[in-house]
């Protein structure tokens, strides 16, 4: 290894080490109340250092939630969601509980999408434009997972839906991110109020959004 490669891999290991620490505070702490300091004294670098790699903790954040979009194509291709395996209704229900998983099993990176979904980071001062295209970029892989579903989904007839599939696809995105965050944010409101789970409201959300979707046994319209 040259020395040009020695230094390159030298900053990819800090570039690592830092977004680590970083993962650490704002998992800890929550994002808002996580600062520079607190991630550079958890990397053991300073400050000045950590400024060399990022210009801002919005910039690390969004390192963090393309992380956590990694981990979930990793899940939907361990699980093979996509494949035809299955009818494009049972694929569709196969990616809401494959998020509810993803959910349980990484709750932080969860939590990480979570409020991106339901935010307005993409517009933070301070994020270059190359970190929130990668966040783009791996979102959508998820959404053309879901578009292809809905495509197969018409060509079998074992779906019906006026326009066209990347906008049917934005707004079952929108509905199951909806969904979760309510189950998520109001756990006790919902066995209070309405004597059910969280789980419990995902699945009849999942099976009302299906609903609204699927073509009746016999192929003909409702």
């Amino acid at each position: 290894m040259g020395s040009a490669d020695r230094k390159e891999r030298e900053k990819e290991i800090r570039r690592t080490d830092i977004i680590e620490a970083a993962e650490r505070i704002i998992f800890a702490k929550g994002y808002d109340a996580a600062t520079m300091d607190d991630v550079a004294k958890e990397a053991q670098f300073s400050k000045r250092t950590v400024y060399i790699y990022f210009n801002s903790k919005e910039q690390i954040y969004f390192e963090i939630m393309a992380r956590g979009y990694r981990r979930l194509l990793e899940l939907l291709e361990q699980d093979g969601t996509g494949s035809p395996a299955g009818s494009a209704p049972e694929e569709i229900r196969r990616i809401g509980w494959l998020f509810y998983r993803f959910g349980i099993e990484f709750p932080d990176y969860f939590q990480a999408i979570m409020e991106y979904e339901n935010g307005e980071m993409d517009f933070l001062k301070g994020v270059p434009d190359s970190s929130r295209e990668e966040c783009y970029a791996l979102g959508e892989k998820i959404m053309e997972r879901l578009i292809s579903i809905l495509d197969r989904g018409l060509a079998e007839e074992t779906l019906r839906f006026e326009g066209d599939s990347r906008r049917t696809a934005l707004v079952l995105w929108a509905s199951i991110v909806g969904i979760f965050n309510m189950a998520r944010r109001k756990k006790h409101y919902l066995e209070h109020y309405y004597q059910t789970t969280g789980e419990q409201l995902i699945s009849e959300a999942f099976d009302l959004l299906l609903r609204s979707i699927a073509r009746p046994a016999g192929g003909e319209f409702q």
